[in-house]
C-alpha cells in the first residue's frame, strides 16, 4: 500500500468518467473490475463453493461478472440478489451470467461469501432485512470477501452506516478509498488488496504514508551537518528522555536536552534552556514531552515560539496552546509540526465537522501547521491540503510514552533537512515500523531500541 493514491467517492467517479471519455465503456470497466476481483478471490480461496451476494447497482454488476469468471475456472458458484439490477451495465452483467439468481433472503451460506451488494458511494445504511441476511450468510461462511468496500461502510469517512460483518479480504477496485484506512471501517476489512481496472495515472492530494528514502551521511559529515535536535524538557523527566533518545536513534547528529531530566544515553547532552535557545545551530526544536502546565512551562513555550527554530510540538505544549493555537502558530515563519491525539486535537480546534481527513486538513489550514492527528489511523495534513494516512501502526502503540518517541523521531527527520510534511510522514512511518519490529506488549523504551533497524531499512 506504500505511497498509493487515495480517492474519495466523487474522485473515483471522476476518474472513471475520464476513462470512459477516452472510449472505454462502463460495461468494459465493469468487466475489468469483475475479472480482477475474481482473480483475487481465486488466489485467496481457490475454487471452493462460493455464494456471490449481488446488489442492484454497479457493485452488484461486478458481482455477476465475478460469478461468471469463477464458474469459468471450475468453481461451484451460486448468486443471490437483494434486488433486480437497476443500471444498464448491471443488467447486462446479469444477463451474461448463465446460472440462476436466487433471492438473498432464501440463500444458504457458502464456503466462501463474496459481498458485492453495495460498494463505493453508499450514503445510508442497509435496510435491516438486507443487513440481517448479510450477517447470517457471513456467519455461515468459512471465508468472506468484500468487493471494493464492505456493504454498509461510508466511503469517505470510514463510518459504519449499518452493522458490518468481519471480512478476511477486501478487494479495492481501481485504487484505495479513505474508508480502506480509516477506523472503524478498516478493522472489518481483513487483508486489503487493490485491483487494477485500467484507470491510468491517478492524481490525488491524499496518499498512503510510504517508507521514506533517507540519505546516509556524506563522507565529510559532522554532528551539526547531520542535524542538532534540541528538546525542551519539563518536570516529567522520562517523557523528555524518550523524545531525546528517539531523536538520537533516528539519525540526529547531536541531541541536547534541558529541564529536570538527568541520565539517558551517555551521548545525550544536558544544557540549560538558555544555552539551547541561544544556539543558532539548532535544526529542530521539540517542546511538549514532559512539559506540565505552569508558569515556567508557559514561559518555555513562549520562548520556543519566538526562537525561529523549526518546531515539533507535542503533549504539554499542545495543552498550553489550547484554542489559542491558530492565532499563535500562524505568526511563525515556517510550518511547525503538531502531534495531537484526539483529545488534544479537540481542545485546540474544537469539534470540527467531517471525516478525520477533513478535520485534520481544516486544522492544518487554520493553524498554518502540519498536523499529525495520531491514532490507529494516523492522518497527516498540511495547510495547503496535502494529506496522508498511515497504514502501518500496530495497536500495541497504544502505550504510555510512544507519542514522545514519535516527537523525537519527527524532529530528527526535520533536522536532517526534510521539509515539514516529508519529515512528518517519515517519522510516522518509522514509528509504525519500529513498533512492528518491537512486537506485542511493547513499551515506549522498546521503540528506541528498535529504531536503528527501521532507520537502516530507509537508507
Amino acid at each position: 500500500m506504500n505511497g498509493r493514491p487515495i480517492l474519495t467517492a466523487a474522485e473515483i467517479r471522476a476518474a472513471e468518467e475520464r476513462v470512459m471519455a477516452s472510449g472505454i465503456s462502463v460495461h468494459e470497466l465493469m468487466d475489468r473490475a469483475g475479472q480482477a476481483a475474481a482473480d483475487a478471490a481465486w488466489h485467496f480461496a481457490g475454487g471452493v463453493p462460493t455464494l456471490v451476494a449481488c446488489g442492484p447497482g454497479n457493485n452488484g454488476g461486478d458481482g455477476y461478472v465475478i460469478a461468471r469468471c469463477l464458474k469459468a475456472r471450475g468453481a461451484d458458484v451460486r448468486v443471490a440478489a437483494s434486488a433486480d439490477p437497476q443500471t444498464p451495465a448491471a443488467i447486462a452483467a446479469r444477463d451474461a451470467w448463465d446460472g440462476p439468481v436466487g433471492r438473498l433472503e432464501d440463500a444458504v451460506p457458502g464456503n466462501l461469501l463474496i459481498d458485492a451488494l453495495f460498494g463505493t458511494g453508499l450514503s445510508r445504511g442497509l435496510d435491516d432485512a438486507v443487513a440481517g441476511h448479510l450477517a447470517r450468510l457471513a456467519d455461515g461462511a468459512r471465508r468472506r470477501i468484500a468487493i471494493d468496500l464492505p456493504s454498509g461502510v461510508a466511503t469517505d469517512s470510514g463510518a459504519l452506516l449499518s452493522v458490518v460483518p468481519d471480512y478476511d479480504l477486501t478487494v479495492a477496485l481501481g485504487t484505495l478509498k479513505p474508508a480502506h484506512l480509516l477506523q472503524p471501517a478498516t478493522r472489518h476489512m481483513g487483508r486489503l488488496v487493490t485491483a487494477d481496472i485500467g484507470l491510468g495515472t491517478i492524481e490525488s492530494q491524499l496518499h498512503v504514508v510510504e517508507r521514506p528514502i533517507l540519505r546516509a551521511p556524506d563522507p565529510d559529515a559532522h554532528k551539526y551537518s547531520r542535524g542538532l535536535v534540541a528538546v525542551i524538557g519539563g518536570t516529567m523527566a522520562g517523557a523528555a528522555i524518550l523524545a531525546a533518545s528517539a531523536a538520537q536513534r533516528a539519525g540526529a547528529g547531536m541531541v541536547v536536552l534541558s529541564g529536570m531530566a538527568r541520565g539517558g544515553p551517555a551521548a545525550l547532552v544536558h544544557r540549560s534552556e538558555d544555552a539551547i535557545l541561544d544556539d543558532e545551530r539548532v535544526a529542530a526544536l521539540v517542546i511538549g514531552p514532559g512539559l506540565v502546565p505552569g508558569d515556567s512551562a508557559t514561559a518555555s513555550l513562549d520562548r520556543a515560539l519566538e526562537s525561529g527554530f523549526p518546531l515539533v510540538m507535542d503533549a504539554g505544549a499542545l495543552r498550553l496552546l489550547g484554542n489559542d493555537a491558530t492565532d499563535r502558530l500562524k505568526r511563525l515563519g515556517s510550518w511547525p509540526i503538531l502531534t495531537p491525539h484526539e483529545g488534544e486535537f479537540k481542545e485546540m480546534f474544537g469539534d470540527l465537522a467531517g471525516s478525520k481527513i477533513e478535520r485534520t486538513r481544516e486544522a492544518a489550514r487554520v493553524s498554518g501547521a502540519v498536523i499529525i492527528l495520531k491514532g490507529p489511523d494516523t492522518v497527516i495534513a498540511t495547510p495547503s491540503g496535502d494529506a496522508a494516512i498511515s497504514a502501518n501502526a500496530p495497536p500495541w502503540l497504544a502505550s504510555a510514552g510512544t507519542g514522545d518517541v514519535l516527537a523525537g523521531i519527527v524532529a530528527a527527520c526535520l533536522a536532517s533537512g526534510l521539509p515539514a510534511f516529508e519529515a512528518a510522514k517519515a517519522g510516522v512511518w518509522l514509528h509504525g515500523e519500529t513498533a512492528r519490529l518491537a512486537g506485542p506488549a511493547l513499551i515506549a523504551d522498546d521503540l528506541v531500541d528498535h529504531l536503528p533497524v527501521a532507520f537502516a531499512a530507509c537508507l
